[in-house]
């Protein structure tokens, strides 16, 4: 199978806001979900989610950020590769700054067209891993109404346990807009991901209230086991059948219909 061949019914294109240019696959009609993948790339199983989006009602945006989309996840793919290359590119910050990494910006420019495209009442976002901070992130856009955090990764080190990658100014516009608006975000994480320190999760929680912040902590034994790798991707490679990872899964379709449907 080429490694595009699970994208083959996906809309390519490539989406330019003036200073980057990244591709983008687009399916669905109703309102707009952009999905941001995690590392390694844009691989299967975040698009078979992103069908699941799909077939439930809304136009997805899968952008492409680093690796080969379509890629399956193995490991001779290069992740410890990939990761580096993305430590040094200066669209990512993986240490614990306080600001969000300026690629943000371009997604918030696809929230704008997405929504401009789709209509509705607004934007959903959801990012896993590497990514999970940018779907918050993004919120400082008007457009983007329904944020969904995944095993939110970054900052990467020791002192940045309790801190997501967005500024101090970043969090406050999030704050105000979820109390004004009447909105709320959603955090899924598993406990003991060494990726995803429960400080950070505690820390969102306390930060936008309980209200307005869903936290699912999910005991590491109920993602799928036999992967090969701890607990980890909570909507691709650790998704169980059943159990709270499936319950998760259908709880952010959910939300999106919640946030998003007229």
């Amino acid at each position: 199978m080429a490694d595009k061949d699970i994208l083959a019914s996906w809309d390519e294109s490539r989406f330019d806001d003036g200073r980057w240019t990244r591709t983008v696959f687009r399916k669905g009609a109703g309102p707009a979900v952009i999905i941001i993948h995690e590392v390694p790339g844009l691989h299967p199983l975040v698009v078979t989610y992103a069908e699941k989006v799909v077939a439930s009602g809304f136009t997805v945006f899968l952008p492409s950020l680093f690796g080969k989309p379509g890629k399956p996840i193995s490991g001779g793919y290069g992740m410890t590769e990939i990761l580096l290359n993305i430590c040094v590119r200066r669209e990512f910050n993986v240490w614990a700054n306080d600001r969000s990494s300026p690629i943000v910006d371009w997604l918030r420019a696809l929230a704008r067209k997405a929504h401009a495209d789709c209509g509705g009442k607004g934007v959903g976002a959801l990012g896993m891993c590497f990514t999970g901070g940018f779907a918050l992130a993004m919120m400082t856009e008007p457009a983007v109404v329904a944020p969904v955090i995944s095993q939110p990764s970054l900052p990467l080190g020791k002192k940045g346990r309790d801190r997501i990658d967005c500024s101090a100014a970043e969090i406050a516009c999030i704050k105000k807009r979820l109390d004004d608006e009447d909105l709320s975000a959603i955090g899924l994480a598993f406990r003991d991901d060494a990726f995803v320190p429960m400080e950070r999760i505690d820390a969102l929680e306390a930060t936008f209230g309980k209200a307005r912040f869903e936290a699912h902590r999910i005991d590491p034994k109920c993602g799928k086991q036999g992967t090969g790798r701890p607990s980890h991707s909570v909507l691709t490679v650790h998704l169980a059948s059943s159990g709270p990872t499936a319950e998760a899964e259908a709880r952010t379709i959910a939300f999106f219909h919640q946030r998003l449907d007229a």
